[in-house]
């Protein structure tokens, strides 16, 4: 079946209709990783997006449960170059096309991605549509201006209801979910703590409520600046005890300590991005997914701690006074590299320095 994909500047592609029939919009940007797609499509971080991959083939290798990275796909749609209908390997139990049918999602195969790439690359990111029901342009157009007006918490939609109870033997650490990745859980877990995970919308008197001994931000969609209200919150937690941010909980922790953001141009989506840490001068290749970031307006006090090294932006910083740090990459990687996931392991030894001797409440 055919199907469209039309960019609110008026770029228009054709190609075949991926998945669901049907149609869906969202702002579109481009993740350079070569496999993980998986992961991608899980990643509570793309809610509200439409995915490009720019690498030419996917779906090679199938797609498994063992790997996703959260509890439903989140993207709101994919674009890809070619996809592969029969993959190999042990593990498969399903093909791209087939797993978003199942999962009621739309995309489009057989168009330009590096022509579409390029065009984002040059311009920035833009809404899009995609649809195998509106074939005019201005059937597509109309729709799509239609959707961009509507206002969504996409933060509120990705996270949890209720607290969440992973048991451990080790510290307790308070998880503030604006979109966890499971990997973030596992990488914490395996350190041995025992995990709360609680709504984003969570106050300071319930989050100090548990008793934690540390506390994680987490990663998740959107624009940081529409999120005043947990902003007011973390600043509340601020310097109370050991906490850590991972790339949207990275800008809410900088907003909290009186910095400001920015949107990116075209953003960081992928496996490959070069980081340099300021303190020892090594560099590793981080996994990223971020179209906001920290501007160099930090308030004293707040130590720069990584920058990027093909466009110099902020990616990890340290309050200097507290057990307060942040990265704007991820250290969990999934899909990526693992240079960095030893963190995870800073984090656990900053609570374990920090620990007191207050008397834990009963998590129900």
């Amino acid at each position: 079946m055919e199907a469209a994909l039309f960019l609110e500047d008026g770029k228009y592609y054709t190609g075949k209709l991926l998945g669901q029939e049907g149609t869906t919009w969202g702002e579109i940007v481009f993740n350079t990783s070569m496999t993980g797609f998986e992961e991608i499509l899980t990643d509570p971080s793309y809610r509200g997006q439409i995915v490009l991959l720019t690498y030419p083939l996917i779906g090679n290798y199938g797609f498994n449960e063992k790997d996703i990275e959260s509890y439903n796909l989140h993207l709101e749609g994919l674009v890809i170059k070619n996809t592969c209908d029969n993959p190999h390997h042990w593990q498969s139990n399903n093909n791209l096309n087939s797993y978003l049918v199942k999962n009621n999602k739309t995309g489009i195969t057989d168009i330009d991605t590096r022509s579409l790439t390029k065009h984002i690359r040059e311009n920035g990111n833009m809404f899009g549509i995609i649809s195998s029901e509106f074939k005019k342009i201005e059937n597509l157009k109309e729709k799509l201006f239609t959707g961009v007006k509507e206002k969504r918490n996409l933060v509120k939609e990705v996270s949890v209801s209720e607290p969440v109870l992973v048991s451990g033997d080790g510290p307790r650490i308070v998880v503030m979910d604006f979109g966890v990745k499971y990997n973030i859980l596992r990488y914490l877990k395996n350190a041995g703590a025992e995990l709360i995970i609680v709504p984003a919308n969570t106050s300071k008197e319930e989050v100090m409520n548990y008793s934690p001994d540390g506390i994680l931000l987490s990663s998740g969609p959107g624009d940081p600046g529409d999120l005043s209200e947990i902003i007011k919150e973390i600043k509340k937690i601020i310097g109370k005890i050991p906490t850590f941010g991972i790339c949207l909980g990275h800008q809410l922790l900088g907003l909290a300590l009186g910095g400001s953001t920015y949107k990116m141009k075209f953003g960081h989506h992928g496996g490959n991005h070069p980081v340099k840490d300021l303190n020892t001068g090594k560099v590793i290749i981080t996994t990223q997914n971020h179209g906001y970031a920290l501007k160099d307006n930090l308030p004293s006090g707040i130590e720069v701690t990584h920058r990027n090294l093909n466009d110099q932006t902020i990616e990890g910083m340290r309050y200097t006074d507290y057990a307060i740090f942040s990265l704007q990459y991820h250290p969990e990687a999934a899909p990526g590299p693992a240079d960095s996931n030893y963190i995870f392991h800073e984090f656990i030894s900053s609570i374990e320095g920090n620990k007191k001797g207050s008397s834990r409440v009963k998590v129900v």
